[in-house]
């Protein structure tokens, strides 16, 4: 029997496939297949399907769904790439990209102790145990793990970070929402150390910390 949860879940992931820039059946299957529910605050819990961003603590929040899910269809991943994520927040968004790529292949970097810890549980719990998590500056990326076939971050940088960047292989890909005040998503292929970009609209994005 379908729960109400499932099935909401179901309904939103409809609606995503109806909006045109979600396009790739891996980022609808993974939108699919991860409970949102079970990353929000307890009290959100029958919002976990508004298709809105949510308070997760510590003056952060989970990203509303269609935009994991055009982050996730941006970058075009396919299984096995190694890919570095800037600011875990409640672990959602990394759970999104582990049933595309892999957990094993997943490195994400939050700044907040507390919230990551309470990603990596969890993580755990719903079986992407093997998603990395570490708490640093996002600036500074994850170097032991590098290169990195993509990288993105979940909150506003006023650039893409350098180091990030540097993470990347040549032909990898880098998607972040950039921006002081008006932000845009960028998105970036690298090719011989030179990033050629793309404006991909107008976002709004809780401000990278550190």
């Amino acid at each position: 029997m379908t729960s109400g949860f499932e099935a909401r879940r179901g309904a939103l992931v409809d609606r995503l496939s109806q909006r045109g820039d979600v396009t790739r059946s891996s980022t609808l299957d993974a939108m699919r297949a991860v409970r949102r529910e079970a990353f929000v605050r307890d009290g959100d819990r029958g919002a976990a399907y508004a298709d809105r961003p949510l308070q997760i603590g510590d003056g952060q929040t989970i990203s509303a769904p269609h935009m994991v899910a055009i982050m996730v269809d941006a970058l075009a991943l396919d299984p096995g790439e190694r890919v570095l994520e800037v600011g875990t927040g409640c672990g959602y968004h990394a759970a999104v990209t582990a049933e595309v790529v892999g957990a094993e292949h997943v490195y994400t970097v939050e700044y907040s102790e507390r919230l990551a810890e309470r990603a990596r549980e969890t993580l755990a719990d719903l079986g992407y145990g093997d998603v990395s998590v570490r708490v640093g500056d996002g600036r500074d990326g994850w170097p032991e793990h590098a290169p990195y076939d993509a990288a993105y971050l979940t909150c506003a940088a006023s650039e893409l970070p350098q180091r990030v960047v540097d993470q990347v292989r040549d032909g990898g890909r880098v998607l972040a929402p950039v921006g002081d005040g008006h932000q845009r998503l960028v998105y970036a292929e690298k090719h011989d150390g030179v990033l050629d970009r793309e404006d991909r609209g107008g976002v709004r994005f809780v401000t990278m910390r550190g």
